[in-house]
């Protein structure tokens, strides 16, 4: 049964300086945050958005017919409900409603039952048998404190962090490759397939370093503060934040691309919901030529491919508690997991990639309403290279079918989105890549250079508020809020 998330009552505070004039290239949630979080302040604001609506990849659509709600692009949001920016903007009070599935993430195997992400720690624990004492021991100290973790890690990584004691015990389990951890830590296919699972959210193969923290994050809020999604899709987000902007004044211009600067009004600041290759080729961005150096040596990573299912009916589980699940991880054993992430990281295509499933209707009826009434809207992705051009239904309904026998016979429609799609539909998913560049190597702490004001564009007056900048990808506006603070606080004249 869905029920709205609890209020963390955390928000993010703004230096207080005199207004301006600012316009926001890109209607993303984190142009949209930093043009709502402005407005707010009292500034005129402008948005510029090349599509016909606004939202980046936070929108939705009826493309499987009539009565259909489909997410386009993000699902569950395990980030935005607890993003601090949005608390700040009161969302909730603009028309947003998050609703939670009855267990946010399922992990089904070939052998064995499927591993269960309950949203309460104790519940997941004892489902894991012998595993049941080290997950309790891994994740206890991070469940335990959400608040002060999101504090900590949804914002820049270098930095004085707001609560160290807890970024200290999230510290310890952060460095390591997730596939070694739950091969060192857990004993049960279960255990170790659930944590590297959440690992890979990362679009990285989970033997590389650093991927336990997000092995250890994603869960962690699975089973505190849940993965819900937005009533009435993710486009629900982006209402509310057109919302909050209008109110305080702000204007959003549709169907407007931006491909020269100059063509813009004279602002005292300039936000680009872009990433490094849309701004490098952006006419009268005036980088600095060393700025522009650093951001051409910006890679992108791994890719998702898309496919959208209308079905006449659920999805037939094997394990039938999957079918209250919000997520289902289709990948296999931890192994299994760990090789074809690699593959794809690699540029080679897995014969059996990484599947991420959302059953939103499990928590929201609304998807298949009137004309879909009675079927079952199914959104999935397939973990894929960078840029890759084939058709990936039949792999994605391969793994589907494994672990729900029957799923093929209940399709009535499906709509696909490959790579080349993705980033015509949107040109910051370079490639398919959906977290505006690799998060590998350096560029886990470095986005999009190395820098302390990592959110100001190489000049005074030109701001990045993209995936591309810390905290990095996820609907959560962060890395708009942080742009919106350097800006600030550099025309308040301290340092950033």
């Amino acid at each position: 049964m869905s029920h709205i998330a609890p209020t963390l009552g955390t928000g993010f505070d703004l230096p207080d300086v005199d207004p301006g004039r600012a316009v926001v290239v890109g209607s993303g949630p984190n142009g949209l945050t930093a043009a709502a979080l402005l407005a707010r302040a009292g500034w005129e604001v402008d948005v510029y958005e090349r599509n016909a609506a606004p939202g980046g990849a936070s929108a939705s659509a009826p493309v499987l017919g009539e009565g259909t709600v489909v997410d386009l692009g993000a699902a569950g949001h395990p980030f935005g409900v607890v993003s601090p920016a949005f608390h700040e903007l009161d969302l909730t009070a603009h028309g947003l409603r998050w609703v939670h599935p009855a267990v946010p993430m399922g992990h089904p195997l070939q052998d064995g039952p499927a591993a269960i992400l309950h949203r309460d720690l104790d519940a997941t624990a004892d489902g894991l048998g012998e595993d049941a004492r080290a997950w309790r021991l891994l994740h206890r100290a991070v469940v335990g404190h959400p608040a002060e973790i999101v504090e900590n890690v949804l914002g820049p990584m270098v930095r004085p962090w707001p609560h160290p004691v807890t970024m200290a015990r999230f510290g310890v389990r952060a460095p390591w490759p997730a596939a070694l951890l739950a091969r060192t830590v857990f004993r049960t296919e279960q255990a170790r397939a659930l944590y590297t699972g959440s690992s890979v959210h990362a679009m990285m193969p989970p033997g590389r370093p650093l991927t336990s923290a997000f092995g250890a994050l994603f869960g962690a809020l699975g089973m505190s503060t849940g993965w819900p999604v937005a009533e009435g899709g993710s486009g629900s987000i982006v209402a509310a934040l057109v919302k909050v902007l209008e109110a305080h004044g702000g204007r959003l211009h549709l169907g407007h691309e931006v491909t020269d600067l100059r063509s813009l009004p004279e602002a005292d600041a300039v936000l680009l919901d872009l990433t490094p290759r849309q701004v490098l080729g952006m006419r009268g961005a005036d980088l600095p030529a060393s700025y522009a150096r650093r951001l051409r040596r910006w890679r992108y990573g791994a890719a998702v491919s898309k496919v959208d299912f209308l079905l006449d009916g659920p999805i037939p589980w094997r394990d039938a508690r999957l079918g209250g699940a919000g997520t289902v991880h289709l990948g296999g054993t931890a192994e299994q997991i760990q090789h074809a992430e690699a593959e794809a990281a690699a540029g080679r295509m897995p014969e059996r990639p990484f599947v991420m499933l959302c059953q939103q209707q499990s928590a929201d009826p609304s998807r298949a309403t009137g004309a879909a009434e009675g079927r079952t809207v199914v959104w999935s992705y397939a973990h894929v290279p960078h840029g890759h051009p084939g058709d990936v239904r039949p792999v994605i309904e391969a793994q589907i079918e494994r672990h729900a026998p029957g799923f093929r016979d209940r399709i009535v429609r499906a709509h696909a989105t490959r790579p080349a799609d993705l980033e015509a539909w949107n040109p910051n998913l370079v490639g398919g890549d959906i977290a505006g560049g690799s998060m590998g190597g350096a560029q886990f702490l470095a986005r999009p250079t190395a820098s302390l004001r990592p959110h100001r564009a190489g000049r005074p007056g030109l701001y990045l508020a993209s995936s591309s900048t810390p905290p990095g990808a996820g609907v959560h506006g962060m890395s708009g809020a942080w742009a919106v603070r350097t800006l600030l606080k550099e025309r308040g004249g301290a340092a950033a």
